[in-house]
């Protein structure tokens, strides 16, 4: 029993100073809304900016696995860029022909796409009839298996043909927007025949939508690759392959015995390096996923310094707190309040102002976060990790800001706190 009657006093003094700090926020709306904000601001920043990356990680893990999470490509290694500290460029090499690239793609036996390409231009125009884009669509030619390693898939018609690519066929294939662009409604474009960078090319096929992604892929297009290198031909061309297996096999077994074929395919001699790349498309989010934690390390940075200034403000109107409610302190200590009661209703009001800015923050970050989602077409991000460390965070920030205060107004004299004006 004395126990349970323990219990209720504590609930009970939980509820008092409760319902204390909340008249004393009503009492001081401007300066604790200014507060509130404050804190709300940090935390939208860390929450919105985290919010933010995540969706930009899901929107690049999306795409390199429509691309093909079990693929890889060879290029050409004079061709790779230096992302962050990775440097994989040393030296010009020459690039990969045609003859190579075919020669390959016949002499790989393995249960596997093998897929030859190259951009032909990223500044073509596409025109049909009054309809025409701006100058930079991106035309690249492509083979039979372009569209499986990939990750397309076609929505209207049909893809290239063994024999279409073979007998440099003058046909396209559409991505979606480029297509609704061109041919808006129900205007099947099956068949009709488009501009692209002068040269007309019939429709063959349109894909279906894959999102935004690296290069916006729903606004390219695709020619076979025979006829790209007759009409779109210009000096030290260079050949991607891409391989990516019927079944999920072991891609390093792979890889190897494709490295070996190509080296003989380029004449190499068993001492000499490589001189092409082998790309795994994990490897490659791998990499840009790594750079990106820069980005959230100034994010976190941004949010402690803007937290740490509300944690400064929050001190400061709790302190003018104390001195405008000295006499409040004085009639309650005079009949009966304990120093540690008047301390808690103190910590109450402090921490409740943090936790008010916490939550606010934590919804205006997650709403700002999702735009940039949206905008990518990713799902809908909640950092569920960063929303817990939000709220842990705010708490942390109301106990400090809020305990000197309050031990400042427990420490108080009754008699000189009635006597206060």
């Amino acid at each position: 029993m004395p126990v349970d009657k323990s219990r209720s006093l504590r609930i009970g003094l939980f509820r008092e100073n409760l319902r204390i700090a909340i008249r004393a926020i009503k009492s001081n709306k401007v300066r604790a809304i200014l507060t509130i904000c404050i804190i709300a601001f940090g935390i939208m920043a860390l929450v919105g900016i985290l919010t933010a990356i995540d969706a930009i990680k899901s929107s690049l893990t999306n795409q390199f696995t429509m691309m093909g999470a079990n693929s890889f490509t060879i290029t050409s290694r004079g061709m790779n860029i230096q992302v962050g500290n990775d440097r994989t460029r040393t030296k010009n090499f020459s690039r990969i022909s045609y003859r190579e690239a075919t020669e390959f793609k016949s002499r790989f036996n393995e249960p596997a796409w093998v897929s030859v390409s190259y951009v032909a231009t990223g500044m073509a125009t596409v025109k049909y009839g009054s309809k025409e884009t701006h100058p930079n669509i991106r035309l690249t030619g492509v083979d039979e298996n372009y569209l499986s390693v990939s990750g397309y898939d076609v929505d209207k018609g049909r893809n290239f043909s063994i024999e279409e690519i073979q007998m440099y066929r003058r046909s396209v294939l559409l991505g979606s927007e480029l297509a609704n662009e061109l041919f808006p409604g129900d205007f099947d474009p099956i068949g009709k025949e488009v501009s692209v960078a002068g040269l007309k090319l019939t429709v063959e096929g349109v894909l279906k939508p894959k999102g935004s992604g690296i290069g916006n892929p729903d606004r390219a297009c695709f020619m076979p690759v025979t006829a790209a290198r007759q009409y779109f031909s210009y000096p030290n061309m260079n050949f991607n392959i891409t391989v990516m297996p019927f079944k999920s096999l072991n891609l390093d077994i792979l890889a190897g015995e494709a490295e070996g074929i190509f080296r003989v395919v380029r004449n190499l001699d068993p001492r000499d390096e490589s001189d092409f790349n082998i790309s795994k498309s994990d490897n490659i989010v791998a990499m840009l996923l790594k750079n990106i934690k820069f980005v959230t390390l100034a994010a976190t940075i941004i949010g402690i310094i803007t937290l740490f200034g509300a944690a400064v403000g929050l001190m400061n109107i709790m302190l003018v707190s104390v001195s405008e409610r000295t006499r409040e302190i004085g009639v309650r200590k005079a009949i009966g309040a304990k120093p540690d009661t008047i301390k808690y209703q103190f910590l109450f009001e402090s921490i409740l102002i943090g936790q008010f800015g916490g939550i606010f923050g934590i919804i205006l970050g997650i709403l700002i976060g999702n735009i940039v989602s949206s905008l990518l077409k990713s799902s809908f991000v909640v950092p569920w990790v960063w929303v817990t460390m939000g709220i842990i965070v705010c708490f942390i920030v109301g106990v400090v800001s809020g305990y000197a205060p309050a031990v400042k107004a427990a420490n108080i004299d009754p008699i000189e706190a009635l006597r206060y004006e």
